[in-house]
Formats: structure tokens, sequence, C-alpha cells
């Protein structure tokens, strides 16, 4: 896709490969501007594993942090999911392009 990061893409998808990361990011993306201690109570794991992967979604960009006093608060980033789908959505053309030639072709050699 032109203008696509390939890198940003990979990261995406590396990142959203764990269904905790995953929770994380359905969380925040219904509640925003949760803290690590509150996604911890939230999940079945320790806020120290929350803060990991919260740090693993910062590095591919998928959320973002901000300092209020004491706590730290995240929300979701939602344009690297965006380049994600839209790099779905080519590889889902191409494919839907091959399959309609290949229909095309089997009525052709079936008479039809």
């Amino acid at each position: 896709m032109p203008g696509l990061e390939p890198e940003r893409v990979d990261a995406v998808f590396a990142a959203l490969a764990d269904p905790t990361r995953r929770a994380v990011l359905s969380s925040l993306s219904t509640r925003p501007e949760l803290t690590a201690s509150r996604l911890a109570g939230e999940l079945p794991i320790t806020r120290q594993a929350v803060t990991k992967h919260l740090a693993a979604l910062h590095r591919a960009g998928l959320v973002q942090a901000r300092r209020e006093g004491r706590e730290t608060r995240y929300e979701v980033t939602p344009a690297p999911l965006a380049d994600a789908m839209g790099w779905m959505a080519e590889v889902g053309g191409r494919w839907d392009e091959r399959l309609a030639r290949l229909a095309a072709r089997a009525r052709r050699d079936a008479g039809g």
C-alpha cells in the first residue's frame, strides 16, 4: 500500500497477537484514560504485567500515555489500527480479484 510503513503494520500485528494485549486495548477503547492499576483490577494479571503489555502496545503505537499527577493514563491511538486494516483490505481485495478470475475461467471451461 502506498505510504504504508511495513514495520508499523508488523508491529501492530505482533502487539495484537497476544490475547492479554487485545483485552487491554479493548478495555481502553471503551473506557479511555485508564491507569495500569485500574486495568490490572479488571484482568487476571498483576499491575506489573499490565505495565509490560502497555509498553508493548505503546511501542507499536497503539496506545499513548499521559502523566496526570502521580498517575499515568493510557488511551488508544487509532492510526496504526487503520494502517493494519488498510493492509488487510488491500490483501483481501487482491484475493477477491483472483477468485473472481478463477470463477470466470471455471465458467468458461464448463461452457457456461
